[in-house]
């Protein structure tokens, strides 16, 4: 034990007398944190739109109105050429075009219907679909405005309809920084063990230490805890900190137990933490560490459920996104912190995790060679 102490007490001298790695450590986390909650976000506003109004009728501005008035819409073009609306989305500067035909009050006024045509870019399917939506929603909201105004009461009162009454839980506001900020904090942490763990002891390698280190009595397991104890820490206070700016700044909720969001992070820790150590073992350059170590935090990443369902993923990758620890630490996360789960509700996705770490550790210790 009390050699594993001095490693440890080693390794902070060396991070913190290393005047590069201390920004890395404590200032671009928070850098990071405003500027990816902010930008990561699905919320569609300002959606850009050309309104083709052929009818030009109290109905058809009317219409138009609605659109105007919703924060979600920004109407940049205003013609009765279809022709050059769609120019203007061949050249991205569009992303809906609203078409109402020549006649559209006066087939609602005789035939009780009217026909209007909606155009999406449909580039970024998820842009689309969300335009869409929004475009059907808000036209459903101008029908039943009409019956309104059109039907008499007694004709209003034999008329029947569905109304749909929303209650959404966990979060009430739709804040959609309320679901990122805590996937966020975990690829934050994720980043700076990974990528600080992964060059650890090739800058052993390339600056001479390691020829003396193996020398001494050291054993393979003391050394690897020494090496990995320091970022641990390091990892876990940077969780801490980003929990609380996340509360401060954006405001997220804290419903579930924080002993058990530490709990966890510190199993997820060792298996980053691990893994950072393992490829540091095969390779000889800190630039070798740095291209591995971002080829797997890219597929974690991506395949880690934060900017992307994974249950719309494809069966095959949803079976390989169980070898993904980033996967079950982002869902622990927003359990916990959103809904208030407890040990029970999160235990599968603990003790994997738990695997993981005995699985990684043991790799990291077994592929360190020392050899004097």
């Amino acid at each position: 034990m009390r050699t594993i102490l001095f490693i440890i007490q080693k390794e902070f001298l060396q991070i913190f007398r290393n005047k590069g790695m201390l920004p890395i450590i404590f200032v671009l986390p928070l850098i990071q944190l405003l500027i990816l909650v902010n930008a990561a976000t699905f919320e569609m506003k300002s959606i850009r739109v050309s309104v083709v109004d052929l009818d030009l009728s109290t109905s058809s501005r009317k219409l138009i109105s609605k659109y105007e008035g919703s924060p979600f819409y920004k109407i940049v073009q205003t013609t009765f050429s279809y022709n050059e609306a769609m120019d203007l989305m061949q050249q991205s500067k569009v992303d809906v075009i609203i078409r109402i035909p020549d006649g559209f009050e006066r087939q609602l006024v005789k035939e009780n219907q009217g026909k209007v045509q909606f155009t999406m870019n449909a580039i970024n399917q998820a842009v689309a679909g969300l335009s869409s939506g929004y475009c059907t929603s808000i036209l459903i909201d101008f029908n039943r405005e009409l019956l309104q105004d059109w039907l008499n009461p007694s004709q209003m009162a034999g008329l029947k309809y569905i109304q749909t009454d929303y209650s959404y839980w966990y979060n009430p506001k739709l804040n959609y920084k309320t679901y990122m900020v805590p996937g966020i904090l975990v690829l934050l942490v994720t980043i700076i063990g990974l990528l600080l763990s992964g060059m650890n002891i090739v800058r052993e390698k390339e600056i001479g230490t390691i020829e003396q280190i193996n020398v001494t009595p050291i054993r393979k397991i003391q050394f690897i805890v020494g090496k990995l104890t320091p970022f641990w820490i390091i990892a876990l206070f940077e969780l801490a900190f980003g929990l609380f700016l996340g509360k401060l700044l954006f405001d997220i909720p804290l419903v579930g137990n924080l002993w058990l969001i530490f709990l966890s992070g510190g199993v997820y820790l060792f298996v980053i933490l691990a893994t950072g150590l393992l490829v540091s073992t095969i390779t000889n350059t800190q630039q070798q560490a740095m291209l591995v170590s971002f080829f797997f935090m890219v597929v974690f990443i991506l395949m880690s459920g934060l900017f992307t369902s994974i249950e719309s993923m494809p069966n095959w990758a949803q079976q390989i996104d169980r070898l993904n620890p980033l996967m079950y630490f982002i869902r622990i996360m927003r359990m916990v912190l959103l809904k208030g789960s407890t040990f029970a509700d999160i235990s599968p996705h603990f003790y994997s995790l738990v695997v993981f770490a005995i699985v990684m550790v043991s790799l990291a210790i077994w592929r360190y060679r020392k050899i004097a």
